[in-house]
């Protein structure tokens, strides 16, 4: 072998097999921790469930198509609403949002579960302040995002300098009310 093809050869070999190895250590580490992540996200599934129905101890899941849908249940067994999970396109992405609407048609809660949104803007609408807004009985039509205050019943204010993120939010939320209104036209 000329000492040019030992220069490329042997730094090539060598980078091959520590890349092998890191990604055989990748493949052991993921495979090990795989089903506590998985518990870890259902945990917290179960969590974000309590809080945006807070009327419910128990949750019963359905599936109905291709939607997968949760059935809250107070301590006697009788159902006091339903939480959807939905997403819509955000600034940065994908905004996922789980909602909770009682069987009277009033939004219980909303709680963000995962966003890529802008640090300091965007990543507002996970704070309560925000959320909240949408605690109110559902309007015919939806939820309407509206810059500054919001003065009818089904305006949301958008926050401020995050107007695409508020939309996202609100199209996610709108998306279970439809979603909440073909459960309980099907009941």
């Amino acid at each position: 072998m000329s000492p040019k093809v030992k220069q490329i050869f042997i730094p090539s070999v060598t980078l091959t097999l520590i890349c092998l190895i890191i990604t055989g250590l990748l493949a052991v580490t993921n495979d090990i921790t795989a089903d506590k992540i998985a518990q870890q996200n259902a945990e917290a599934a179960a969590a974000s469930r309590l809080e945006v129905l807070p009327g419910a101890v128990d949750f019963e899941e359905k599936q109905e198509g291709d939607v997968t849908y949760y059935i809250g249940k107070d301590q006697s067994g009788q159902d006091v609403g339903y939480v959807f999970t939905t997403a819509a396109a955000g600034y940065g992405g994908d905004v996922e949002v789980m909602t909770g609407i009682g069987t009277d048609g009033v939004v219980t809660g909303v709680t963000i579960l995962s966003h890529n949104e802008t640090p300091g803007l965007g990543a507002k609408a996970d704070d309560p302040s925000f959320t909240d807004r949408y605690k109110k009985a559902v309007p015919d039509g939806g939820f309407v995002v509206k810059k500054g205050s919001a003065s009818a019943d089904n305006e949301v204010a958008a926050i401020t300098g995050a107007t695409i993120t508020s939309t996202a939010v609100t199209n996610a939320v709108n998306e279970a009310v439809e979603l909440y209104s073909q459960v309980k036209g099907g009941q």
